[in-house]
Protein backbone atom coordinates (compact mmCIF):
# COMPACT_ATOMS: atom_id res chain seq x y z
CA UNK A 1 0.00 0.00 0.00
CA UNK A 2 1.33 3.52 -1.41
CA UNK A 3 -0.91 6.36 0.62
CA UNK A 4 -4.06 4.41 0.71
CA UNK A 5 -3.10 3.54 -3.21
CA UNK A 6 -3.38 -0.86 -3.53
CA UNK A 7 0.17 -1.31 -5.31
CA UNK A 8 0.23 -4.77 -7.41
CA UNK A 9 3.37 -5.90 -9.08
CA UNK A 10 3.43 -8.09 -12.50
CA UNK A 11 5.44 -10.49 -13.63
CA UNK A 12 5.57 -12.62 -16.64
CA UNK A 13 8.03 -15.66 -16.90
CA UNK A 14 9.43 -18.12 -19.23
CA UNK A 15 12.99 -18.73 -17.86
CA UNK A 16 13.01 -17.81 -14.56
CA UNK A 17 12.63 -21.47 -12.52
CA UNK A 18 15.61 -20.54 -10.47
CA UNK A 19 15.02 -16.99 -9.25
CA UNK A 20 11.21 -16.79 -9.41
CA UNK A 21 10.22 -17.69 -5.52
CA UNK A 22 12.76 -15.07 -4.27
CA UNK A 23 11.97 -12.72 -6.94
CA UNK A 24 8.52 -12.62 -5.89
CA UNK A 25 9.52 -12.85 -1.99
CA UNK A 26 11.85 -9.86 -2.11
CA UNK A 27 9.31 -7.85 -3.69
CA UNK A 28 6.79 -8.57 -1.21
CA UNK A 29 9.57 -7.79 1.47
CA UNK A 30 9.52 -4.22 0.22
CA UNK A 31 6.75 -3.36 2.41
CA UNK A 32 4.75 -1.83 0.13
CA UNK A 33 3.22 -4.36 -2.80
CA UNK A 34 0.04 -5.84 -1.77
CA UNK A 35 -0.35 -8.20 -4.71
CA UNK A 36 2.30 -9.97 -6.87
CA UNK A 37 0.55 -11.32 -10.60
CA UNK A 38 2.82 -13.79 -12.33
CA UNK A 39 2.19 -14.86 -16.04
CA UNK A 40 3.04 -18.36 -16.89
CA UNK A 41 4.00 -17.73 -20.29
CA UNK A 42 4.85 -21.00 -21.31
CA UNK A 43 7.78 -21.29 -18.55
CA UNK A 44 10.14 -23.98 -17.97
CA UNK A 45 8.75 -27.17 -15.96
CA UNK A 46 8.36 -26.61 -12.37
CA UNK A 47 7.83 -23.08 -12.36
CA UNK A 48 4.26 -23.24 -11.09
CA UNK A 49 5.41 -25.47 -7.78
CA UNK A 50 7.92 -22.75 -7.38
CA UNK A 51 4.96 -19.44 -8.07
CA UNK A 52 2.69 -22.24 -5.86
CA UNK A 53 5.41 -21.80 -2.54
CA UNK A 54 4.73 -17.65 -2.53
CA UNK A 55 1.93 -15.28 -2.02
CA UNK A 56 1.83 -14.45 -5.41
CA UNK A 57 -1.61 -14.96 -7.58
CA UNK A 58 -0.65 -17.53 -10.78
CA UNK A 59 -2.37 -17.20 -14.62
CA UNK A 60 -1.42 -18.66 -17.77
CA UNK A 61 -0.91 -17.28 -20.67
CA UNK A 62 -0.62 -19.16 -24.20
CA UNK A 63 0.04 -17.12 -26.75
CA UNK A 64 4.29 -16.83 -26.58
CA UNK A 65 5.58 -13.37 -26.51
CA UNK A 66 6.97 -11.09 -23.34
CA UNK A 67 4.32 -8.29 -24.73
CA UNK A 68 1.43 -11.43 -24.25
CA UNK A 69 2.64 -11.98 -21.37
CA UNK A 70 2.71 -8.84 -19.82
CA UNK A 71 -0.03 -7.73 -21.10
CA UNK A 72 -2.20 -10.52 -19.45
CA UNK A 73 -0.22 -9.62 -16.48
CA UNK A 74 -1.65 -6.16 -16.20
CA UNK A 75 -5.18 -7.48 -17.05
CA UNK A 76 -5.11 -9.18 -13.97
CA UNK A 77 -3.55 -6.71 -11.68
CA UNK A 78 -5.77 -4.88 -9.46
CA UNK A 79 -4.05 -2.33 -7.77
CA UNK A 80 -3.92 1.51 -8.58
CA UNK A 81 -0.26 1.30 -9.23
CA UNK A 82 1.28 -0.93 -11.12
CA UNK A 83 4.26 -1.97 -11.58
CA UNK A 84 6.19 -4.12 -13.68
CA UNK A 85 9.47 -6.24 -12.96
CA UNK A 86 10.82 -9.17 -14.44
CA UNK A 87 11.33 -12.35 -12.12
CA UNK A 88 15.02 -12.83 -13.13
CA UNK A 89 16.98 -11.17 -10.32
CA UNK A 90 18.11 -8.31 -12.10
CA UNK A 91 15.78 -6.28 -10.39
CA UNK A 92 15.74 -5.01 -6.71
CA UNK A 93 12.75 -5.09 -4.49
CA UNK A 94 13.18 -2.37 -2.13
CA UNK A 95 13.59 -0.05 -5.42
CA UNK A 96 9.63 -0.28 -5.60
CA UNK A 97 9.72 2.48 -3.18
CA UNK A 98 12.32 5.12 -5.45
CA UNK A 99 9.26 4.75 -8.55
CA UNK A 100 6.28 4.84 -5.79
CA UNK A 101 8.30 8.36 -4.28
CA UNK A 102 7.97 9.55 -8.09
CA UNK A 103 4.49 9.14 -8.10
CA UNK A 104 3.31 11.27 -5.91
CA UNK A 105 3.76 13.64 -8.62
CA UNK A 106 4.05 11.32 -12.09
CA UNK A 107 1.61 9.34 -13.41
CA UNK A 108 4.29 7.31 -14.85
CA UNK A 109 7.89 6.16 -13.53
CA UNK A 110 10.18 5.03 -16.15
CA UNK A 111 13.50 3.25 -14.99
CA UNK A 112 16.88 3.35 -16.45
CA UNK A 113 19.47 0.95 -15.74
CA UNK A 114 22.69 3.22 -17.80
CA UNK A 115 23.93 4.67 -14.46
CA UNK A 116 27.16 2.92 -14.31
CA UNK A 117 26.96 3.28 -9.90
CA UNK A 118 24.00 1.12 -10.08
CA UNK A 119 25.09 -1.69 -12.41
CA UNK A 120 26.39 -4.37 -10.61
CA UNK A 121 29.00 -7.13 -10.99
CA UNK A 122 28.50 -9.71 -13.93
CA UNK A 123 25.35 -7.44 -14.74
CA UNK A 124 24.26 -7.96 -18.51
CA UNK A 125 24.91 -4.70 -19.02
CA UNK A 126 28.01 -4.53 -21.56
CA UNK A 127 28.57 -1.61 -24.13
CA UNK A 128 26.74 -2.82 -26.79
CA UNK A 129 23.58 -3.16 -24.83
CA UNK A 130 24.12 -0.02 -22.63
CA UNK A 131 24.08 1.96 -25.59
CA UNK A 132 21.95 0.57 -27.89
CA UNK A 133 19.28 1.05 -25.64
CA UNK A 134 20.13 4.70 -25.00
CA UNK A 135 20.63 5.56 -28.30
CA UNK A 136 16.97 3.72 -29.43
CA UNK A 137 16.05 6.10 -25.53
CA UNK A 138 17.08 8.96 -27.34
CA UNK A 139 15.48 8.10 -30.52
CA UNK A 140 11.91 8.19 -28.90
CA UNK A 141 12.84 11.27 -26.69
CA UNK A 142 14.22 13.36 -29.87
CA UNK A 143 11.44 12.20 -32.02
CA UNK A 144 8.70 12.93 -29.46
CA UNK A 145 9.90 15.97 -27.93
CA UNK A 146 9.90 14.36 -24.68
CA UNK A 147 11.69 14.72 -21.19
CA UNK A 148 14.64 12.85 -20.62
CA UNK A 149 15.20 9.13 -21.74
CA UNK A 150 18.25 6.73 -21.68
CA UNK A 151 16.91 3.30 -21.69
CA UNK A 152 14.42 1.85 -23.82
CA UNK A 153 14.59 -1.76 -22.83
CA UNK A 154 14.49 -1.16 -18.75
CA UNK A 155 11.69 -3.71 -17.86
CA UNK A 156 11.13 -2.24 -14.67
CA UNK A 157 8.12 0.33 -14.35
CA UNK A 158 5.32 2.25 -13.02
CA UNK A 159 2.33 2.94 -14.00
CA UNK A 160 -0.79 4.32 -12.66
CA UNK A 161 -4.27 2.54 -13.23
CA UNK A 162 -5.92 5.65 -14.91
CA UNK A 163 -3.13 5.44 -17.77
CA UNK A 164 -3.38 2.00 -18.14
CA UNK A 165 -7.18 2.50 -18.90
CA UNK A 166 -6.41 4.97 -21.40
CA UNK A 167 -4.04 3.00 -23.79
CA UNK A 168 -5.07 -0.67 -22.79
CA UNK A 169 -6.89 -1.10 -26.06
CA UNK A 170 -4.22 0.08 -28.12
CA UNK A 171 -1.26 -2.59 -27.68
CA UNK A 172 -0.30 -4.36 -30.49
CA UNK A 173 3.06 -5.96 -29.72
CA UNK A 174 3.18 -9.21 -28.29
CA UNK A 175 7.07 -9.63 -28.52
CA UNK A 176 10.05 -8.82 -26.96
CA UNK A 177 9.38 -4.85 -28.15
CA UNK A 178 6.24 -4.56 -26.20
CA UNK A 179 7.99 -2.25 -23.73
CA UNK A 180 9.05 0.94 -26.15
CA UNK A 181 5.20 0.19 -27.59
CA UNK A 182 4.43 0.79 -24.42
CA UNK A 183 6.37 3.75 -23.68
CA UNK A 184 5.19 5.49 -26.95
CA UNK A 185 1.78 5.15 -26.03
CA UNK A 186 2.31 6.75 -22.75
CA UNK A 187 4.09 9.80 -24.22
CA UNK A 188 1.48 9.96 -26.96
CA UNK A 189 -1.40 9.90 -24.73
CA UNK A 190 0.48 13.07 -23.13
CA UNK A 191 1.16 11.43 -19.60
CA UNK A 192 3.06 12.99 -17.01
CA UNK A 193 6.29 10.83 -16.67
CA UNK A 194 10.09 10.69 -15.56
CA UNK A 195 12.46 8.25 -15.88
CA UNK A 196 14.74 7.13 -12.75
CA UNK A 197 17.96 5.12 -12.11
CA UNK A 198 17.74 1.61 -10.47
CA UNK A 199 19.86 -0.94 -9.52
CA UNK A 200 20.96 -3.59 -11.98
CA UNK A 201 22.73 -7.13 -10.77
CA UNK A 202 23.35 -10.40 -12.79
CA UNK A 203 20.65 -11.83 -14.12
CA UNK A 204 20.04 -15.67 -12.44
CA UNK A 205 20.02 -17.99 -15.61
CA UNK A 206 20.43 -16.72 -19.17
CA UNK A 207 17.72 -14.50 -21.08
CA UNK A 208 16.33 -15.67 -24.30
CA UNK A 209 16.77 -12.69 -26.10
CA UNK A 210 19.58 -10.21 -24.32
CA UNK A 211 21.67 -13.73 -23.66
CA UNK A 212 21.93 -13.67 -27.69
CA UNK A 213 24.45 -10.51 -29.37
CA UNK A 214 23.16 -11.53 -32.64
CA UNK A 215 19.07 -11.80 -30.78
CA UNK A 216 19.77 -8.43 -29.04
CA UNK A 217 20.80 -6.89 -32.42
CA UNK A 218 17.86 -7.48 -34.13
CA UNK A 219 15.60 -6.60 -31.67
CA UNK A 220 17.15 -2.95 -31.62
CA UNK A 221 16.42 -2.85 -35.29
CA UNK A 222 13.19 -3.92 -34.60
CA UNK A 223 12.62 -1.15 -31.94
CA UNK A 224 14.04 1.39 -34.15
CA UNK A 225 11.36 0.27 -36.84
CA UNK A 226 8.99 0.59 -34.06
CA UNK A 227 9.36 4.43 -33.11
CA UNK A 228 9.44 5.64 -36.58
CA UNK A 229 5.78 3.78 -37.64
CA UNK A 230 4.33 5.39 -34.37
CA UNK A 231 6.63 8.51 -34.79
CA UNK A 232 4.99 8.54 -38.71
CA UNK A 233 1.14 7.44 -37.43
CA UNK A 234 1.50 10.89 -34.58
CA UNK A 235 2.67 12.67 -37.97
CA UNK A 236 -0.63 11.45 -40.02
CA UNK A 237 -2.81 12.07 -37.02
CA UNK A 238 -2.43 15.72 -36.85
Amino acid sequence: MWKNQRVSVVFSTYNEKESIKDSINEFFDSGYVDEVIVVNNNAADGTDEEVKKTKAKLFHEKKQGYGYGYQRALKEAAGDIIIMSEPDGTFVGNDVLKLLAYSDDFDAVFGTRTSSSLIGHGANMGLFLKYGNFFVAKFIEILFNTTQLTDAGCTMRLIKRKVYEKIKDKFRVGKSHFGPEMMMLIILNKTKFIEIPLNYRKRIGKSSVTGSFWKAFKLGWVMIGLVLKYRMKRIWEV
